[in-house]
């Protein structure tokens, strides 16, 4: 969490850099009266096959993590689909991919539900 900022987001495929985090910040307040705080990007970690084992050529997508304040979740939560953005909670919880991020990632992120 960051300052009050609850929701953790995820982005995935996009790329904004430190430099243009006030950019990113700004835009998300406009684009959808939100308000956001840039946390980080990751690069993903390789597809796992169905024995466990890493896919060639798969890994290494951008992905953008954010916070919204939690007074503007419910009027984020249907615009954001839009644009492929999705809770972290979904990301990982429900639809598996944990294999994406590495543990250390995802121990400094734990689930909030």
């Amino acid at each position: 969490m960051e300052n009050n900022y609850t929701q953790l987001c995820v982005w995935p495929g996009v790329i904004v850099g430190q430099e243009e985090k006030e950019d990113f910040e700004r835009y998300m307040l406009d684009a959808f009266n939100t308000r956001a705080k840039y946390h980080t990007e990751v690069q993903t970690l390789p597809d796992l096959d169905e024995s466990g084992n890493p896919v060639p050529d798969t890994g290494g997508r951008n992905d953008l993590f954010f916070y919204v304040h939690p007074e503007d979740v419910a009027n984020f939560a249907v615009p954001r689909l839009k644009m492929g953005i999705r809770w972290w909670e979904d990301t990982v919880g429900y639809n598996d991919n944990r294999h994406l991020y590495t543990e250390e990632f995802l121990n400094a992120h734990p689930l909030t539900w």
